[in-house]
C-alpha cells in the first residue's frame, strides 16, 4: 500500500508549485471580479429554453477562461460525496447519498459498474490502489489490484472526511473524533491506532502538510494535530461557523466556513498561527481544492452555497471564472494531466479540463 504520497504523480496540478514563489496575498483588499446579473437559465438546464441565443440569462455550465468543461457524467440520484481516481487506473470511482458507488470509464465516460452499497457515503479519497469509501460507523477499503474489500470498525456515526499521512488513514467522524489506522503489509492491513479527541462537534474536513494533521469541525474551530505523536498541538480560532474545508500549501492554510469566509493562516515561529487575509463571499462557503492551471499558475476553487465555484487567481484572489450547476457542488477534486472534477446535490458529476489561452490572447 502506497500510504506516503510517494506513488503519485500529480506534478502538473500542484497547488502552489516551488516555481510559484509562495501563497501570500499581495493585496487584502484586492479587486474582484464579479460579472453584474449573470444567472444561469433555469429552463436552459432542464432543456427547454425557448428564448435561444436571445435568451437574457447564460446558456453555459461556466464562465471565466483557461479551462473548458468535458462531461456530465450521470448516473446517481442523490448528491454526490466524493471522487477518487486512483494510482495507474483509467477508472474514475465515485460514491453518493443514494448509497451507490460508481465505476466510470475515463475514455469513453461510460459507467463500467454500479455497486449498491446499502447506506449513504459521505467521503472517498484514494491513496495508492486503494479505494476509501467513507460510510456511517466504517470505513470501507477496496484495493483495486487484488479485489480484497475490508471493512475498518471504529468510527461513531458518519465519516464525514479522510486523509492520508504517514503511513496513516484519517477519519473525522460525526462524533467529533478523528480515528487512525496504521498501515501494514500482513494479512490484515490496517490496525487501529489512536482516537484523536478534541472536537465537540463532527469533524467535516482533513488536510495534511508537513507532518501535521489539520481538522475542520462544526464546532467552529481547526485544531493542528502532529501526525507522529498524535497529539493536538495547536486550536485556532477565527471562524463564526462551521468550518468546511482546509487545505495545505506551501506553509499556507485555507480554511472556508459557513459564515461565508476563506481564510488563509500562516505560522509563526513555535506554531502561532495567524490570519495574514480574509476573503468574504455572500455566502456560506463549502469546499476547497487547490491545483494549477495550464499554465501553472496557482487557482484556488471555492464552492458556494449559490449553486456556483468561483475560481481565483492566487495570491490576489481575483476572481477569473465561475462553474454552475443544478445544486450546490459537495466535491471538487483534481486529477492528472490537467484534469478536474464537480460533483453536486443533484447527482451530477462534471469533468473539467485546464487549457492553453490562445496565442495571440497569450501574448
Amino acid at each position: 500500500m502506497e500510504v506516503n504520497g510517494k506513488g503519485r504523480n500529480f506534478a502538473n496540478t500542484e497547488l502552489c508549485s516551488k516555481s510559484a514563489k509562495g501563497c501570500r496575498p499581495r493585496n487584502s483588499n484586492a479587486s474582484t471580479l464579479k460579472p453584474p446579473g449573470v444567472s444561469l437559465c433555469k429552463y436552459w438546464m432542464s432543456g427547454r429554453c425557448s428564448r435561444g441565443d436571445s435568451c437574457w440569462y447564460l446558456h453555459s455550465w461556466s464562465l471565466g477562461h483557461g479551462f473548458t468543461h468535458l462531461a456530465r457524467l450521470e448516473g446517481h440520484k442523490k448528491a454526490v460525496k466524493g471522487v477518487a481516481l486512483p494510482l495507474g487506473s483509467d477508472k474514475l470511482y465515485s460514491g453518493s447519498s443514494d448509497g451507490t458507488a460508481r465505476v466510470w470509464d475515463c475514455i469513453t465516460g461510460k459507467c463500467d459498474y454500479s455497486s449498491n452499497l446499502g447506506d449513504e457515503v459521505w467521503s472517498m479519497i484514494t491513496e495508492g490502489h486503494w479505494v476509501f469509501i467513507g460510510m456511517k460507523d466504517f470505513i470501507k477499503a477496496l484495493n483495486i489490484q487484488t479485489s480484497n474489500e475490508i471493512n475498518l470498525e471504529g468510527p461513531v456515526g458518519q465519516v464525514y472526511a479522510m486523509a492520508v499521512a504517514n503511513d496513516k488513514l484519517f477519519a473525522g467522524t460525526q462524533n467529533g473524533d478523528i480515528m487512525a489506522w496504521r498501515a501494514s503489509f500482513e494479512s490484515n492491513p490496517f490496525h487501529l491506532a489512536a482516537s484523536l479527541q478534541g472536537h465537540t462537534r463532527a469533524v467535516l474536513c482533513l488536510s495534511v502538510g508537513e507532518n501535521m494533521l489539520f481538522s475542520g469541525s462544526a464546532d467552529n474551530t481547526i485544531r493542528v494535530w502532529d501526525t507522529e505523536t498524535l497529539q493536538c498541538i495547536k486550536t485556532l480560532n477565527g471562524h463564526a461557523d462551521a468550518v468546511t474545508s482546509v487545505i495545505h500549501c506551501n506553509g499556507h492554510l485555507f480554511s472556508c466556513s459557513l459564515d461565508g469566509t476563506i481564510k488563509v493562516w500562516f505560522a509563526r515561529e513555535g506554531q502561532q498561527w495567524e490570519v495574514i487575509h480574509t476573503h468574504k463571499e455572500e455566502t456560506g462557503v463549502l469546499t476547497l481544492c487547490g491545483m494549477n492551471d495550464a499554465e501553472m499558475k496557482p487557482v484556488l476553487c471555492c464552492s458556494c452555497n449559490d449553486n456556483t465555484v468561483r475560481l481565483y487567481d492566487l495570491p490576489s484572489f481575483i476572481e477569473r471564472g465561475r462553474l454552475f450547476s443544478k445544486r450546490e457542488v459537495r466535491v471538487i477534486a483534481r486529477g492528472p494531466s490537467g484534469l478536474f472534477f464537480t460533483g453536486d446535490a443533484a447527482g451530477s458529476l462534471s469533468v473539467w479540463m485546464w487549457v492553453q489561452k490562445p496565442q495571440e490572447e497569450a501574448s
